[in-house]
């Protein structure tokens, strides 16, 4: 039986605006720096409860397995932790896309926790939901805090932040990248040396994955190319999108209008707070 329908949970994609590989750890997990900042463009969720305690995922990315979708590894998680008999249909919409580096997967399973913990009326903690979300993901809880963040270890050790928020043209070349597969590279680079958030602001940052991703992924390294000669631009996580950073939104579509034909991309502004808080503000106060 259906009790209630919740729409319009915001899941948004994140930008690297650097990231450096410091290392790694014994148990094979990377350790880097990066900053994080949120775009107020991404996926979107509508939640279906149900009393008959299922969990089921109508809509979304439907090549990607139902039980391997990290929303409903998300809302699993939750409802055994929180000893909930709740059950939901999960309604993805997916507008980012898959192996981009927009953390599409991990902003669903953060928005789905976020969401129902509230819905489902579980009362865990954001500290509490935080460690379920690492449970699914380096990233994950990034997306619950819904803070800008400069992050270390392997992404899970955040401080606030607070950059400029310019407008960005994201470019989404005709490959997905593995991010397993570029981590296990031999020829990654492992030993960058740690900066500060000063560095950081001194402009001494790059992406780490970057000459890889290039070696391997030519429509990449053709995307980058051709967005560097119109701004700033980097690769944000290990890939596949490339996104350029401008002053004003005009400019920013201006060149995406002037982008080679059969390409893909679009513009959005950078956000410090994530428009997920944003939404979980407006269902408390009600």
């Amino acid at each position: 039986m259906t009790a209630s329908f919740s729409r319009g949970w915001p899941a948004p994609a994140k930008l690297n605006l650097f990231l450096h590989i410091t290392g790694r750890r014994a148990d094979g997990y990377h350790l880097l720096q990066t900053l994080f900042q949120f775009l107020d463009y991404g996926d979107s969720l509508d939640f279906e409860m149900c009393r008959d305690g299922k969990i089921t995922r109508p809509s979304g990315l439907l090549q990607v397995p139902e039980a391997d979708d990290l929303a409903v590894r998300a809302a699993r998680l939750l409802q055994t932790r929180a000893k909930s008999h709740q059950g939901v249909a999960i309604h993805i919409h997916k507008r980012l896309p898959e192996g981009g580096g927009l953390g599409g997967g991990s902003s669903d399973a953060a928005t789905t926790l976020v969401a129902l913990n509230r819905l489902w009326s579980a009362g865990l903690s954001t500290q509490e939901l935080t460690r379920l979300g690492l449970e699914l993901g380096a990233d994950v809880p990034l997306f619950i805090a819904g803070q800008a963040a400069w992050a270390e270890g392997i992404g899970e050790s955040l401080t606030p932040v607070e950059p400029p928020e310019p407008w960005y043209l994201v470019l989404r070349p005709s490959c997905q990248i593995a991010t397993r597969e570029i981590f296990q590279a031999p020829d990654l680079t492992r030993n960058s040396a740690a900066i500060t958030i000063a560095d950081f602001y001194a402009g001494q940052t790059r992406n780490d994955f970057e000459p890889l991703v290039r070696q391997r992924y030519p429509a990449v390294a053709e995307a980058l190319d051709w967005l560097q000669r119109r701004a700033p631009a980097r690769l944000t996580g290990s890939g596949a999108c490339v996104f350029g950073t401008f002053d004003q939104e005009s400019a920013a579509r201006r060149v995406l209008e002037d982008m080679p034909q059969g390409w893909r991309g679009f513009v959005a502004r950078g956000c410090n707070r994530s428009p997920l808080l944003d939404r979980l503000a407006v269902v408390q106060d009600r």
